[in-house]
């Protein structure tokens, strides 16, 4: 099966096929078909909301079996105001790059005594039709509770900047410090693929 994944981001198109490439799916990326984007405003208030409103406007766009994902990023004892939520990436009304990613977390780190506690929420949206929509945003895709440091790693993972300041709590060490090991990794990718597990299941009992 051919699935669009609704996103630009090449490190997480890569990330969710090597997911989903043992299911019989086949991904396709927004820059395999080499057509003009809808442009999408992200409005809603968390992760699913804006799955659910970029998934619409790629199936209303291309006609075909497409999925998004949105992430928020949220951390313990800090005030409502500063959370990052789903706007990780966009601060003060601009997208940062990678590198000012990094520098802008290590600074908000370094203000509440250098380090914070979080974890990524995730979801997912998939529509396969008019009336097949699938969506999930449960305790399955969040990551695992994850240290933010203000001293970043001197290792760098496109589309992934956060990953060089988070150290693992279980170890004290950052996760690039640690074997086959990264925050985006683990548990949450065993619950994106029961998601598409579930999925598929469901489909073929729909269409035997």
């Amino acid at each position: 099966m051919k699935i669009l994944y609704g996103t630009t981001n090449q490190a997480k198109f890569l990330s969710m096929a090597r997911i989903t490439e043992s299911l019989g799916i086949e991904l396709i990326s927004l820059r395999d078909l080499n057509q003009p984007l809808p442009e999408i405003d992200e409005t809603g208030n968390d992760p699913l909301e804006n799955a659910e409103i970029k998934a619409k406007a790629y199936y209303e766009a291309f006609s075909m079996h497409v999925f998004s994902c949105d992430s928020g990023l949220y951390f313990d004892g800090l005030e409502e105001s500063m959370q990052p939520g789903t706007h990780t990436r966009r601060v003060n009304g601009r997208e940062l790059t990678d590198e000012e990613m990094i520098e802008y977390y290590s600074d908000l780190a370094k203000q509440y005594g250098g380090s914070l506690i979080g974890r990524y929420r995730n979801a997912i949206c998939f529509i396969a039709g008019e009336k097949s929509c699938f969506s999930c945003m449960d305790a399955s895709l969040e990551t695992e509770p994850f240290i933010l440091v203000g001293e970043p790693h001197a290792k760098r993972n496109d589309g992934f900047p956060l990953d060089s300041l988070s150290i693992d709590i279980a170890t004290g060490k950052y996760y690039y410090d640690l074997p086959e090991r990264s925050v985006d990794e683990s548990a949450v990718k065993r619950g994106f693929r029961k998601f598409w597990e579930k999925v598929m299941e469901d489909l073929k009992e729909k269409n035997p």
